[in-house]
């Protein structure tokens, strides 16, 4: 029960950041169309996890040399559908 809310909890956050809606008193912004290719290096940007107690922020550059990170956006993702 956790997992499944810890992942609709992120998912949601998720989906608000890509969509330009503001979290936790962010300013909305136009978002800047990105010119990446298959193979660059992701720029660096952080989201909150939920780990069943307490959200606490992650960032891309917390894994800069310790491990390999494989990034995937999926549209439809914690939807339910």
């Amino acid at each position: 029960m956790e997992v499944r809310l810890r992942k609709r909890v992120v998912g949601i956050l998720l989906m608000m950041g890509l969509a330009g809606i503001p979290v936790f008193g962010q300013e909305k912004k136009p978002p800047e169309p990105l010119k990446m290719k298959v193979g660059d290096v992701a720029p660096d940007f952080t989201l909150l996890e939920y780990d069943g107690q307490k959200i606490k922020p992650v960032s891309l550059h917390d894994f800069k040399g310790k491990k390999q990170v494989a990034l995937a956006f999926f549209v439809f993702a914690f939807t339910g559908g």
